[in-house]
Formats: C-alpha cells, sequence, structure tokens
C-alpha cells in the first residue's frame, strides 16, 4: 500500500469517526464525561425509566436484564410513532401456549436525556399488551434489554432511586463497602452463582439469571436439579404477569441465599410449574433466577465488559421478607386514574373468609378513597404486620353491569400465609 493511500484512510478515518459510519448499537453518554445519573422510578424494586423513541414524547420503560431484546408493547403506538418495520416474527408467550406476534422496527434512536441508544432496533408487539401497568400500578410501554448495559458498567442505587452510567473504561477499581463476584454473560443474559441452604433439600450451588425486570425475590426451577426441593410449608399463588399469560407455581422460603459472602435469611422463594420452555431453562444450565425482591435490598453495580458485578448492602438489607397476607390479588385497572380492583381470593386466607369476590372493585381502604393510593403501596400494606386491621369498602358489580351494584364493607385481619 503507498503512502498516499495509508494518509487518505486515515483521513477518512477521523472524517467519519463520530458519523453513522461508525456507530455501532448501544447505549452512550451524550458528552465525554465519566458518568452520568439518571433518576428512575421504582414500584416494588423494579427500575422504569422514561425514554424518547426518535425525538418522541417519552413514556416508560422498564429496565430488563432478563430479557435481550428492546420491546415496545403496542403496535398501535409504533405506528402512531412512526416507526417502520422490515420482518414479522412470532414469540411463544410465557404460558407456553400463547403465540405472539411481533414487527421488528431496526432502526431507531432511544434517548434517556444523557443517555443515548443509537441504531437499536425495537420488538413491537402487534397485540397491545399492558398488563405490566394491571400489576405494577403506573404505564410502562416497553423494555430495555441488554443493549442497555453491553457496552457500560451500570449502577443502581435502589435505596436512593437512581442508576449511574459510566464510561467503558472507568471504574476500574473496586469502589469502598463492595464486593466483587464474576458475572457469566451467555445469549446476552448475565448469571451469577450463589449458595442456598434449602429447608428440606440439601445445600444448593446454584447459577442463577440476574433479572431485574422480575418482580419475585429467589425463582428456583424445579425441573432444572433434582436437588431443588420444595418446603414442607407453602402455598398456591399466582407468581406474577408476563407476555402471554399468568405464571402460576408455588411460594415456599430458603433458610438462607449466599451471594458472594452476603447471606439474606428467610427468603421467599418462588416454584414455577413446569411448562414449555422449561426445555429451555434447562439447557442454559441455570436453575433459577434473581429478582427485584432480592436485588432491591442491594447496591448493585453490572459491568459487562469486565464480566463482574460488584455488591453491597443496602439500606433494607436486613428487612424481612413478607408475603402477602390478606390473600387478595389486587391489580389497577389500566389508563384509568387510581382504580383497583380484586382479581383473585386465595382459598382458606383472611379476604377469602371475608368473602370478598374476584372482580370486586376497591372504593377505599382504612377511610382513605383509593385515587390517593398507589399500588405499590396497598402491597407493601397488605404485608406489613400479622394481626393487622385492614378496612375496605367494597363494589361489586351484578352479571358485569357497571351500572348495577352493590357497596359493601369489610375487615380483614392479615395473617402470615407462608
Amino acid at each position: 500500500m503507498t503512502c498516499r493511500k495509508v494518509l487518505l484512510l486515515l483521513f477518512l478515518s477521523f472524517l467519519f469517526a463520530d458519523s453513522g459510519w461508525a456507530q455501532v448499537p448501544g447505549f452512550f453518554m451524550k458528552e465525554d464525561v465519566r458518568k452520568v445519573r439518571i433518576p428512575f422510578y421504582s414500584s416494588n424494586s423494579l427500575i422504569i425509566l422514561p425514554v424518547s423513541i426518535n425525538g418522541q414524547e417519552a413514556i416508560n420503560f422498564l429496565v430488563d436484564t432478563g430479557v435481550r431484546s428492546n420491546i415496545l408493547f403496542s403496535k398501535t403506538l409504533g405506528d402512531a410513532l412512526g416507526l417502520t418495520y422490515t420482518r414479522r416474527l412470532s414469540i411463544a408467550g410465557a404460558d407456553g401456549s400463547t403465540v405472539i406476534m411481533a414487527q421488528v422496527s431496526p432502526v431507531n434512536t432511544l434517548d434517556l436525556g444523557e443517555i443515548e441508544g443509537r441504531l437499536q432496533s425495537l420488538l413491537v408487539l402487534e397485540e397491545d399488551f399492558f398488563e405490566l401497568e394491571s400489576v405494577i400500578g403506573v404505564p410502562v410501554y416497553g423494555i430495555l434489554g441488554y443493549e442497555f448495559f453491553k457496552f457500560n458498567p451500570v449502577k443502581i442505587n435502589y435505596d436512593e432511586g437512581f442508576v449511574e452510567f459510566y464510561k467503558e473504561k472507568a471504574l476500574k477499581w473496586k469502589p469502598p463497602f463492595y464486593k466483587k463476584f464474576d458475572l457469566l454473560i451467555e445469549d446476552s443474559k448475565a448469571y451469577v452463582n450463589a449458595k442456598i441452604n434449602q429447608k428440606n433439600g440439601p445445600k444448593l450451588e446454584a447459577k442463577l439469571l440476574i433479572d431485574t425486570g422480575a418482580n419475585h425475590g429467589l425463582l428456583l426451577n424445579q425441573e432444572t436439579s433434582d436437588d431443588i426441593k420444595m418446603p414442607m410449608l407453602f402455598i398456591e399463588s399466582q407468581l406474577g404477569q408476563s407476555l402471554g399469560g399468568v405464571l402460576y407455581g408455588y411460594i415456599g422460603r430458603v433458610n438462607s441465599l449466599n451471594i458472594e459472602g452476603l447471606i439474606m435469611k428467610e427468603v421467599l422463594t418462588s416454584y414455577p410449574d413446569k411448562n414449555t420452555f422449561s426445555d429451555i431453562i434447562v439447557a442454559t444450565g441455570r436453575q433459577g433466577s434473581l429478582g427485584s425482591e432480592v436485588l432491591g435490598r442491594t447496591r448493585l453495580v453490572l459491568d459487562y465488559p469486565r464480566k463482574r458485578a460488584l455488591i453491597r448492602k443496602g439500606d433494607n438489607f436486613y428487612a424481612p421478607f413478607e408475603f402477602d397476607m390478606s390473600g387478595l390479588t389486587l391489580k389497577k385497572v389500566p389508563n384509568d386514574e387510581n382504580r383497583f380492583y380484586v382479581s383473585d381470593v386465595r382459598l382458606g386466607s383472611p379476604a377469602y373468609k371475608t368473602g370478598i369476590l374476584a372482580f370486586d372493585e376497591i372504593l377505599s381502604i382504612n377511610r382513605v378513597p383509593t385515587f390517593l393510593w398507589e399500588l405499590s403501596e396497598i402491597f407493601k400494606l397488605l404485608r406489613s404486620e400479622e394481626g393487622r386491621e385492614i378496612e375496605f369498602e367494597m363494589r361489586r358489580y351484578i352479571n358485569n353491569d357497571l351500572n348495577n351494584f352493590s357497596d359493601y364493607k369489610v375487615s380483614i385481619y392479615l395473617k402470615k400465609q407462608i
């Protein structure tokens, strides 16, 4: 190669260094600084950030390490935002039987203020999916997945409600009071090894998915290991809402969970029913996952580029793990002003004994109208203290007729079920 050609190539490389020619898909800071801080809204330790798509008005996205792709929950919304689509594909729902159709929008800019997601693909669901609002309590229109973490260390401060996004080569040294452990990055997901002391089985060395978008604590998939044993005391329950359906299974406890010397005791543990995803889970080699109920008790740095994580105790690290003591599964009416209804009543629970039925609406709690409550506050109240009296004013609709109803009042005394 001649000297003139070398100089020409060097000139072109500088000319296009900051142009689209040199860009790769990922999230980057707009300014050349060491880190930026972005506050987030937290609901049960789930991380919700406002995101602007291609310069449009910002909408809420859930930050979820448990998924590979960025997802938009509504093609109706995607069309309104002017998204373009290149192909159509099908996705298996969380219940293993539902099939969800989606379109791929390949090149988008996702703006989070001081951070910008460049050349970002969005998986856009054809059927509008807003179920997360009903179980989280705030509108959520999409998910930020692996792309948000892949190039930069991200510190999550659950106590103060912010994430710090670092320059790729920053944070070389371990901050004070943090413990370091290895991350295994496989198929765009992060795993950690942890020790679990079961109540009714051997001690486990478990490979666990780090899942910031799941609202459980510890989850163990029984089909992945013969050593995973359910405790003698457990209850059957809905485990959560995800794309394509409700997840069902059992809730119990383990004696302790040990993450790099940080030990949590009497941890609530979900044991999901086996479904068509079980073979995929087994193939990953993992035994379960860590959700927001555990992660939210820590301060956590996820450093995908260096395949490591840093962890320390959060302010509520030693708070007891408590499950709902009422027997009520509550949901928010989507796109409405704080209207809540009962989606399920656990058999034999305090709520069941008072006669509350599924689809009854809550009008007030402890004489405070529901429009003054947030769903996360109600969840906290219903697992607060055994023996506590909770007063409800309820409305029951007759034959699903919104104009035909009867109101009633009832008191529930909270009782531990697990």
